[in-house]
């Protein structure tokens, strides 16, 4: 069965496409403005890590440190707070609203800073505002793995995704069906970095209301569901 047919698994598809967005338009931002790193693509970084290394480029180091380390201090948060999903889990746990909860805080942080910089972050202000994006990233990225009912979504990190797509248009499963969830969540991605990009060029100031209203209304889905389940229980 696979994600799209579990119960509830379109209404999991559609948050997860509209968290996707606002990753692309993080990503954006960052690689335009912010030192030319990804907030949640720690592949590349660690690449360009290695780039920097071997050229002594210590600006370009210091930002995919920053950006790694972020990453991972918001990934160690995030599962603290969600814990190792389990099978008997309903498929969104409340712990899974509460890690994204708190990537929203970073997430205003991001922006707070993005705007008092007038859109063009520099000096400590960019490493600063840098690592608050890295770090929300990081707290999506495990708030998704702590999904029940092993959902294994991701809306940060796509390679496997593609290669997962890839693999099913060669070698169709037994449905036949292509994987429309990894499709929806690519396009997705691509979207958000294009809107984002388009905003961080143009209209600086407008640019953090993208992410912010993505991730806003996945949250304020999870909690009218939850307070519904709990309305119907009762």
């Amino acid at each position: 069965m696979t994600g799209s047919q579990r119960p509830g698994g379109h209404r999991l598809t559609l948050l997860a496409v509209i968290l996707t967005v606002g990753t692309g338009a993080v990503d954006a931002a960052c690689f335009i403005r912010l030192g030319g790193v990804f907030s949640s693509v720690v592949t590349g970084n660690l690449v360009l890590l290695g780039y920097a290394i071997s050229g002594l480029l210590v600006d370009v180091a210091l930002h995919t440190v920053v950006a790694v380390g972020g990453y991972i201090s918001g990934v160690v948060v995030g599962t603290s707070i969600t814990g190792p999903p389990k099978e008997d889990m309903p498929i969104w746990p409340v712990r899974v609203t509460m890690a994204l909860m708190l990537e929203f805080v970073f997430l205003i942080l991001f922006s707070a800073g993005w705007v008092l910089a007038g859109g063009r972050p520099a000096g400590i202000v960019a490493f600063a505002v840098l690592a608050f994006a890295a770090i929300a990233m990081g707290l999506q990225s495990a708030a998704m793995r702590g999904l029940g009912g092993h959902a294994a979504l991701s809306t940060t990190y796509l390679t496997g995704t593609l290669t997962g797509l890839v693999a099913a248009m060669l070698v169709p499963r037994e449905s036949g069906r292509l994987d429309s969830r990894g499709m929806a969540i690519l396009a997705a991605l691509t979207t958000g970095a294009v809107i984002g990009s388009l905003l961080v060029v143009n209209a600086p100031a407008v640019y953090p209301v993208v992410p912010l209203v993505m991730l806003g209304s996945v949250i304020a889905a999870a909690v009218i569901r939850r307070a519904r389940e709990s309305a119907d229980s009762s």
